[in-house]
């Protein structure tokens, strides 16, 4: 089953309502999404992305019940933050 993940914009690139992309954040994961099917979306605004696409601009307090839920259902593994290496850059 494929499922949509709340995450917050934390900016974006490009003016095309085509072509932008976001930075979105997952709870500390950041992953570049586009943003075509939701032209709306704004920095600071939290968006449902589906396979790398925001498809929608939802509110926060939904965005964190519907986080939660998906982490209790263990429907977030792969996100998870990586581990920084030990003594820096390999």
């Amino acid at each position: 089953m494929c499922l949509a993940v709340p995450g917050k914009v934390l900016d974006i690139l490009g003016d095309d309502p085509l072509l932008r992309t976001a930075r979105v954040s997952f709870a500390g994961v950041v992953k570049r999404v586009s943003l075509t099917c939701a032209p709306e979306a704004r920095v600071g605004d939290y968006v449902l992305v589906h396979v790398g696409v925001a498809i929608s601009v939802v509110d926060q307090k939904e965005a964190e019940e519907t986080f939660a839920y998906l982490k209790q259902m263990g429907e977030l593994d792969g996100l998870e933050p990586v581990p920084p290496t030990a003594g820096g850059a390999s």
